[in-house]
């Protein structure tokens, strides 16, 4: 366990394994416990670090309102803290939005990225709507009146009906998420702006996951993500959700270490040549 200190806010990741840097960042709502079941494996042949984003987890709470690159930001200046200058990115939902914006902003940072369930576009009108309102319920009455509605988003029609110990477990740790983050998390998501037509400039090789069962961020807006990059391969996880990495842990798992090891030696080459 490890923490630095920006903008006066404790922000807390672990640090596992060794070899090539790998970043791991969760959705929105969760922490880097949605990627306990990756790690292990991750960790035997990569250094592995696994953020808690301001207000999540471990993390310190969200005092202002933010952007998705103020949280790009959190994460760099981990990396910074680390000593490391390269890593593979790998994010899911509002974590993807930021590894998306890392390949674009400081691209020299990223030798890959990995897409879990995640969205270039800027949110829908309807949608904006939708989770202003949820904020207003949240704020007057808690979160646990909508754990129902959250869960049908979060999870998928398989893992709601087959996987209740799952279900269970996020369910408690979704209500125990502050205000603060609801709030000012829903607002930088619903205030994003559309990256798809800058997504042509991202030259590194691209990994682009998706649950059939997707109701947050539908599979269409992953095969949009995998048609405009240059370099993306694109899997749709059967039985799964918007939490991927969750409900479907190996398929998850092992299309990561697949896309992984055939990074290393693309990026070797191009060391190479340079």
């Amino acid at each position: 366990m490890a923490t630095i200190k920006r903008e006066g806010i404790h922000l807390h990741y672990t640090v596992t394994g060794s070899g090539p840097a790998l970043v791991l960042l969760h959705s929105f709502l969760a922490s880097s416990a949605m990627w306990e079941t990756q790690i292990p494996a991750l960790s035997e042949r990569y250094t592995v670090i696994a953020v808690d984003l301001r207000g999540h987890g471990d993390s310190g709470p969200i005092q202002r309102d933010i952007t998705i690159y103020d949280l790009l930001d959190d994460v760099v200046a981990i990396l910074d803290a680390e000593g490391i200058e390269r890593a593979a990115w790998a994010g899911l939902s509002i974590g993807g939005m930021i590894t998306l914006r890392a390949a674009l902003k400081v691209p020299e940072r990223v030798s890959g990225v990995l897409l879990l369930d995640t969205h270039a576009g800027a949110e829908r009108p309807l949608k904006k709507l939708r989770y202003h309102a949820m904020v207003t319920a949240a704020r007057l009455f808690g979160i646990r009146p909508l754990l129902p509605q959250v869960l049908k988003l979060m999870f998928g029609e398989h893992t709601l009906a087959h996987n209740k110990p799952l279900v269970d477990e996020w369910r408690d740790r979704i209500a125990a998420v502050p205000f603060s983050t609801i709030q000012r998390g829903v607002s930088a998501l619903t205030r994003r702006e559309d990256l798809s037509p800058q997504l042509g400039n991202i030259n590194q090789p691209a990994l682009v996951i998706v649950g059939e069962e997707d109701q947050a961020l539908p599979p269409a807006y992953s095969r949009e993500i995998a048609r405009l990059l240059p370099q993306a391969t694109l899997i749709e996880v059967p039985r799964s959700g918007h939490l991927s990495a969750l409900e479907q842990p190996d398929a998850v798992t092992g299309a990561m270490l697949n896309f992984l090891g055939k990074l290393e030696p693309a990026a070797q080459r191009k060391v190479e040549e340079t």
